[in-house]
């Protein structure tokens, strides 16, 4: 029987950064609002430094390092370039994930079963380092058993096309798609795996996830960052918290 214990919620600033950028300049600070979610409970802080730079750039990894108090959760692709930089600034988790030029968020979950000996050479320097490993793949059962066996500690498991469906009125197809989340959280359980989920994540959608009770953590950033323009970055934390924490219990 799994002790499910607080689920914890890990906050993405990515699209702060999506909004300062678009117009240019220093404002909003993503830095700032990591704090403030910080501050609110969020239990950790979410990242993606991405090739192109298109939200978080350099500096704001860097002042994140220094100023946060909760962990950084720094999602990267896995080159060398982003390898270097994990290594300069050792955050508390390294979370590998897909990415692509022309997506506009990521797509799908990392391939690892077909990339397993690149993964694990890749993965080894920053173990080393301290850094908590995270993969970030989808609900399928040869790439949990891969991200375990390359000695990752944790798997996130891509939400994605559960929310799709539901947003869409496909209800079939969100039941589909919930079931495989709940089977392959208890199978990513049962191999010694930490089980995380995102993407995509709402209000409506949180609580059939939050329900899991192998799933530790879930980390949530462009429906927070969306509540936050209406209701502010704070109450949107304490309400998904809220929900997270009734379907907890």
């Amino acid at each position: 029987m799994v002790n499910p214990g607080k689920l914890r919620l890990g906050v993405n600033i990515d699209h702060v950064a999506t909004v300062r950028n678009a117009r240019g300049g220093a404002v909003p600070d993503p830095v700032r609002a990591a704090k403030l979610a910080e501050q609110f409970g969020a239990d950790g802080i979410t990242a993606h430094l991405r090739e192109d730079r298109r939200h978080m750039v350099d500096a704001d990894i860097k002042a994140l390092v220094a100023e946060l108090s909760v962990p950084l959760n720094f999602e990267m692709a896995a080159t060398e370039e982003m390898q270097a930089i994990a290594l300069r600034h050792k955050p508390h988790a390294v979370c590998l994930v897909p990415e692509r030029r022309e997506e506009r968020t990521t797509e799908g979950g990392l391939e690892v079963a077909r990339e397993e000996d690149k993964l694990a050479r890749y993965i080894a320097p920053l173990a080393d380092a301290g850094c908590r490993i995270s993969i970030f793949i989808a609900a399928d059962p040869a790439q949990i058993e891969a991200a375990a066996r390359i000695n990752a500690a944790v798997v996130e498991l891509h939400t994605g096309a559960y929310c799709d469906a539901h947003a869409e009125g496909r209800f079939e197809k969100r039941d589909v798609e919930l079931e495989r989340l709940r089977e392959m959280s208890s199978f990513a359980h049962s191999l010694g795996l930490e089980v995380h989920a995102g993407h995509g994540l709402t209000y409506d959608t949180v609580q059939p996830i939050a329900s899991f009770p192998e799933v530790m953590e879930l980390n949530i950033g462009h429906f927070l960052i969306g509540e936050a323009i209406f209701n502010g970055l704070g109450p949107a934390i304490v309400e998904m918290q809220r929900l997270m924490d009734e379907a907890r219990s």
